[in-house]
């Protein structure tokens, strides 16, 4: 079971994440209310250190980039990169 989940802000865009069973998170950077149950799930992680990494890395992605969101094929690839990770990690 997933500990935490890779959100991003409705307001601003900015990633962030939430423990998998809270409801709401307040933006850090614009102070949105988010509510968890609204948003997509960007990547459900086993550890707040890999939640942290996973953030960071699609922030600085998506800027060196200069794109708005990731696309599907983007996404689906995230979520096989970092399943084969944490396989690899056992």
């Amino acid at each position: 079971m997933s500990m935490y989940l890779v959100i991003r802000c409705p307001g601003c865009r900015t990633f962030t994440y939430v423990d998998s069973f809270q409801r709401w998170k307040l933006c850090h950077v614009c102070g949105e209310a988010i509510d968890v149950n609204r948003v997509p799930v960007y990547l459900d992680v086993n550890d707040h250190r890999d939640a942290e990494t996973v953030v960071n890395q699609l922030q600085a992605y998506l800027q060196q980039a200069g794109k708005r969101d990731l696309s599907a094929e983007e996404l689906e690839k995230l979520r096989i990169d970092y399943a084969n990770w944490v396989r690899s990690r056992l």
